[in-house]
């Protein structure tokens, strides 16, 4: 492991557009494409993320190995080429490497600062790539260290509380009027995206049901299929209102479809229990008066994107906490790794002066039959206690952090190994 480097590369929807994501992404499975990068000569552990947001290559490669060609040409293939390559790609090593794969799995890096999804991916990357023999010890201590860094960011800061999507914080405000929504019925009325992807995340939930209402009944039935719910036209609408509890509009009308004296006549019904409307239709579905109905409460896209506004401001005060755990975590794991990297070097040496000043004191005293076993002892120690001091400003060398932004215990092993003449033999390098 000591003498080899880390080195991240890859392309991320930050400066890549998705065309070019699209032709260098993963598609058949990562089997295939972690058995040709196992192939480049110098490359002793490998690992493989893609993701639509990203691909990525995390390296642990012999420093006498020139492989940054090789690696950009497997990443891009034949049909971009090197000098626009350049334009998307990000290389980094050792301990910047390090920060951004930390940066990744914390989700700080992704589009949507604090999502989920990024960690099982990366976790499931991992699998393959172990269960393919890619990894080894250097890449198995640094992922799992990045799982760890993610949980921690997880459960020291609030990054991954506060919604931040138009459609997820509709259900972040039914949450704080309804508590549970297990019970709930939702009615969606229309088939805008925004709240197809509300009554989604509604299911998420574990809402009871979602009945759909749309001026095509045949399109009001397709998507009552995808929520397993039931299809009714919009002629039914304000009789439905009597039996749910949340409804999403997003139609293409012109004008309002539901009007303040509807909902009111349908409330004495209901025996006045809440009504929650999602108005996320330009223009409104909805009468803006339903406000003054009580316990009807009403939503629409300004008001969403308000919350969202909201949400992400506190989100990034999360990151900001979530960045310094990140930063911290890097420092301990560049530590260890210099730890790992200088030991062999200072066992050698020590070694070296050991046999050398023994050796020598051996050398002596064999023409010294004079010295009896105390005088030898004090002998040896005096010996030992010249080693330690000559070794202390070598390992205090070893030992130090670089003042640079990358590590350079590389470069300061091979001075003293060339300096004190170490070779491989002396520690089984």
């Amino acid at each position: 492991m000591p003498g080899e480097n880390i080195i991240l590369l890859g392309v991320n929807h930050k400066n890549t557009p998705v065309e070019i994501r699209e032709q260098i992404a993963v598609s058949g499975g990562y089997e295939e494409p972690l058995a040709a990068l196992k192939q480049i000569a110098g490359l002793r552990e490998c690992y493989l993320l893609s993701t639509c947001n990203r691909v990525e290559l995390l390296l642990v490669a012999e420093p006498q190995f020139d492989i940054e060609d090789k690696v950009v040409a497997f990443l891009f293939g034949e049909q971009i080429p090197r000098t626009e390559a350049n334009h998307y790609l990000y290389l980094l090593y050792g301990q910047e490497a390090v920060h951004h794969l930390f940066m990744v799995a914390a989700s700080l890096d992704s589009m949507v600062v604090g999502e989920v999804q990024i960690l099982g991916q990366l976790k499931e990357a991992y699998r393959h790539a172990a269960r393919f023999g890619c990894t080894g010890p250097l890449l198995n201590k640094l992922l799992h260290k990045s799982f760890s860094v993610a949980k921690r960011v997880r459960s020291e800061t609030a990054i991954g509380s506060s919604a931040v999507s138009i459609s997820y914080a509709a259900v972040q405000l039914a949450r704080k009027i309804f508590g549970n929504l297990k019970d709930k019925k939702v009615l969606l009325i229309g088939a805008g995206e925004m709240a197809e992807l509300a009554a989604e995340h509604l299911v998420g939930q574990g809402v009871a049901e979602v009945i759909v209402a749309n001026r095509t009944l045949s399109r009001a039935v397709d998507l009552a299929k995808r929520f397993h719910g039931k299809a009714i036209s919009i002629g039914e609408l304000v009789p439905q209102l009597e039996h749910v509890d949340i409804i999403i509009s997003s139609t293409g009308a012109t004008d309002i479809i539901l009007h303040k004296d509807e909902v009111k006549s349908v409330m004495r019904a209901r025996m006045n229990s809440p009504l929650f409307f999602i108005d996320i239709a330009v223009p409104r579905d909805l009468d803006p008066r339903l406000i003054e109905i009580d316990n009807v409460y009403l939503y629409d896209i300004d008001d969403l994107s308000n919350v969202v506004e909201i949400n992400k401001s506190e989100r990034d005060k999360e990151a900001v906490k979530a960045g310094r755990i990140v930063d911290e975590e890097t420092l301990k794991f560049q530590r260890w790794y210099q730890g790992v990297a200088v030991t062999p070097t200072i066992q050698a040496l020590k070694k070296k002066l050991d046999d050398i000043a023994l050796g020598e004191l051996e050398k002596t005293l064999a023409r010294m039959p004079q010295v009896d076993d105390i005088d030898r002892k004090t002998l040896v120690k005096m010996v030992e206690a010249m080693v330690a001091k000559i070794l202390h400003d070598p390992l205090m060398y070893l030992k130090s952090e670089s003042c640079a932004g990358r590590d350079n215990s590389d470069l300061k092993v091979t001075i003293v190994r060339e300096l004190f003449g170490l070779t491989k033999e002396e520690d089984g390098r």
